[in-house]
């Protein structure tokens, strides 16, 4: 199986490096990695249009087939890697080790989702794969979990352009318990921002707070990663509210809308520049 790895971490985070180790050592997959040079963290599906992008090889631990990093977002990384840096198209994508979660609403600021995501707009197989808060990080933990789902990604017959949103609790094996098939919760945050001064007394903000992880479904990737399981969340990006369709075309105030900016601009004074 040919796998791309990438992330929102960076090239040198260990997230990345134990997850990249580990499915390189199974000789039927053929790795690659291409991440971006330095942390991109909360980017979401940011694309670099306005200057170049550099690619560098680098050296990761285990039997890489090859590796790069890039300056650009994890969704330039996985969009330069499929068009550009691979050989032939990969098998599978998977984002991550992330060193945190993606939970519920963190899915649309996640780079590591985003990278993931553009993969699946190509029609590619795509995991995000995130580890919880925690002593100790964890990593080996979810890259072993993470290199026995693989090979059920076939049988999974997933939904077009969609991938597997994956939280893994940061303990040992043996105090998991167990994996729950989720949805998105909510996991709103306190959000604030610190207003500071930098040493010439000019004023800066600091955006700060903390998860809010109450009345969360039991159905919630929230609920079964702080129960101590491992969540996975089918996520497709087509966000339409197909339930509010057949209501909003029914109101005649949309038409009328139309009607009258119509109406409003041929009434309107004309402006000439001079």
């Amino acid at each position: 199986m040919r796998i791309l790895i990438s992330n929102d971490d960076g090239i040198n985070a260990p997230g990345i490096r134990a997850l990249a180790e580990r499915l390189s050592r199974d000789s039927d997959n053929e790795v690659y990695v291409v991440a971006p040079d330095r942390e991109r963290s909360a980017t979401g599906h940011c694309l670099t249009l306005h200057k170049p992008l550099r690619v560098q090889v680098e050296d990761l631990p285990g039997k890489v087939k090859k590796a790069w990093s890039t300056t650009g977002t994890p969704s330039d990384s996985v969009k330069l890697a499929v068009s550009q840096l691979l050989p032939d198209k990969p098998d599978l994508v998977i984002s991550g080790i992330n060193n945190g979660p993606n939970l519920g609403s963190e899915i649309l600021y996640s780079g590591t989702v985003a990278a993931a995501m553009e993969a699946a707009f190509m029609g590619l197989p795509s995991i995000a794969v995130s580890l919880f808060w925690g002593e100790n990080r964890r990593f080996e933990v979810a890259a072993e979990f993470i290199s026995r789902l693989v090979h059920t990604v076939p049988d999974m017959k997933m939904r077009e352009r969609s991938l597997l949103n994956i939280n893994v609790p940061n303990l040992p094996f043996e105090e998991i318990e167990g994996v729950s098939v989720t949805e998105a919760g909510i996991r709103l945050y306190d959000d604030r921002f610190e207003k500071r001064e930098d040493p010439r007394g000019k004023s800066y903000y600091w955006l700060t707070g903390h998860a809010v992880d109450t009345h969360e479904a039991d159905t919630s990737d929230v609920h079964a990663v702080l129960n101590k399981r491992i969540s996975i969340t089918p996520v497709v990006f087509n966000m339409t509210d197909h339930q509010a369709i057949t209501r909003l075309s029914a109101l005649s105030q949309i038409g009328d809308a139309l009607d009258t900016a119509r109406t409003a601009i041929k009434e309107s004074p004309k402006v000439t520049s001079k």
